[in-house]
């Protein structure tokens, strides 16, 4: 190592993934060296071309040179400096800047809204019993799925895009065609209370995406068989309101109540495996961190532009390809949100105790979300603020304040650089990944906005609530 002035200008260092791996023996580095020449190196190292990088120094990212992210005088001479970095998404997204249409439609309050895998499609389900899908090109009411007596609750689109479901207040789940606007099936009759979540079974376990979890008031969930519309198997064990389902990657389903509990259950049986607890009240949300992939299946915001492809053994493989690369050796993690004010870190499938326990919210935290990179966690909690956590330890990294009431929902941009929140405040935020701090301010609703979604393509999102109106947002 060189010295002048008694301060090194050479590092010895070494390029180690975030997930642990080595790459290349250690180089000697000048501290001068910046972010886009470390890109470079990292490059050649992994034999890719182009690809975009984070670099860390002892959890500082290097924004512009390693020696303004390293303490040189604490540095040992014989210490080879490990480099962290972490792949981002090769598309950006571009953040949504303005309201291209506020399309009205709905009779009463927008209370959920939710895009097609491919991002091509919209629906919105609502207090005034209806769903309604909307045709983006002419940023218009395209269908109104009449069939529902009492509120429309939640509304999920099967992994394939070629079904929505929806269910009411009164216990009742519909399938509609998105094409026509018509009712799949018979209405399926089981739940005694209202449907809080639905769930589908994943693209790359079941292409024909015949399978759906509902979970319910009345502490049940059912999963049904899409085609004959009927229960085939129901989970019975939580003794209060179930408040979320997520039907994970490998075969598991994971479900939160008012009992304060999570249970983990083997899909195909209904077997439960084991039950979470540790939060001291309600659990209100829980969030996978394969929930992007498994939400898109084969749909790939870049890789789908050259037109669809109808092959169900290749659009399976595609599904298993991006579940695996995100999820290496199977090991999902699931975070959850309470109103005890805290959020947990679980290895489901693996362990009964929580990885990390997730402290600082004032109030009861409504939404959580894992990134589609699956490196960070975003939490909304009725104390106004998103909070940022690690997504592999639970550390805390940052609070995101400006909303001036209750944060309902957060989400995600397909490249992770970016994060949208909805709030009683009416207005949705745009939260940079890169600064940490907010990005755009969206007024224009009249009320609270209760439903957000970003399109999986990145183009588009939607916005709906108190006001009974729908607005799309580009940049």
């Amino acid at each position: 190592m060189e010295v002048e002035n008694d301060l090194p200008t050479c590092v010895q260092a070494r390029f180690k993934s975030d997930t642990g791996e080595e790459t290349g023996s250690p180089l000697d580095l000048p501290l001068n060296i910046t972010k886009d020449q470390l890109t470079l190196i990292c490059n050649a190292l992994l034999q890719e071309e182009d690809k975009p990088f984070l670099f860390f120094v002892n959890d500082t990212e290097i924004t512009s040179t390693l020696q303004e992210a390293l303490d040189i005088k604490s540095l040992n001479s014989e210490e080879v400096v490990e480099i962290i970095y972490q792949q981002q998404a090769v598309f950006r997204v571009r953040p949504v800047t303005r309201c291209t249409s506020s399309i009205p439609g709905h009779a009463e309050a927008v209370i959920s809204t939710s895009f097609s895998p491919s991002g091509r499609q919209l629906a919105s389900g609502s207090g005034d019993t209806t769903v309604r899908f909307w045709d983006l090109s002419t940023q218009t009411p395209l269908h109104v799925c009449k069939g529902h007596t009492n509120w429309v609750l939640c509304i999920s689109w099967s992994p394939d895009g070629a079904k929505l479901a929806s269910a009411c207040k009164q216990g009742k789940v519909m399938l509609w065609d998105p094409v026509t606007g018509l009712q799949l099936g018979k209405t399926m009759v089981g739940h005694k209370q209202w449907v809080t979540a639905l769930a589908w079974e994943p693209y790359h376990r079941n292409p024909d995406c015949r399978k759906l979890a509902s979970a319910s008031k009345d502490g049940d969930v059912r999963i049904w068989d899409t085609v004959t519309c009927l229960t085939v198997t129901s989970l019975t064990g939580h003794c209060k309101a179930v408040t979320s389902v997520k039907w994970g990657g490998g075969g598991l389903i994971y479900t939160s109540s008012q009992d304060r509990t999570i249970k983990v259950w083997r899909a195909e049986d209904g077997i439960l495996c084991r039950t979470l607890e540790g939060h001291a009240h309600w659990v209100n949300s829980v969030a996978l961190s394969t929930d992007y992939v498994l939400r898109t299946g084969p749909f790939h915001p870049i890789t789908d532009r050259d037109g669809y492809i109808k092959d169900k053994s290749i659009l399976q493989q595609r599904a298993l390809d991006r579940y695996t690369e995100v999820c290496p050796g199977g090991q999902e993690r699931l975070v959850s949100g309470s109103d005890d004010f805290t959020l947990f870190l679980w290895l489901p499938d693996k362990e009964k105790r929580p990885l990390a326990r997730m402290t600082g919210h004032q109030q009861l935290i409504n939404d959580v979300k894992f990134s589609p990179d699956t490196r960070l966690v975003a939490s909304a909690s009725f104390d106004k603020s998103v909070k940022l956590w690690e997504a592999a330890t639970g550390k805390f990294i940052t609070t995101l304040r400006g909303h001036v009431q209750a944060v309902y929902t957060v989400a995600w941009s397909a490249d992770s650089r970016l994060l949208l929140s909805s709030s009683a405040d009416s207005t949705l935020k745009v939260w940079s990944m890169k600064t940490k701090k907010l990005e755009l301010d969206l007024p224009g609703h009249a009320d609270e906005v209760y439903a957000v979604d970003w399109s999986p393509d990145g183009a588009c999102v939607a916005s709906g609530g108190k006001d009974k109106v729908l607005k799309l947002w580009q940049h």
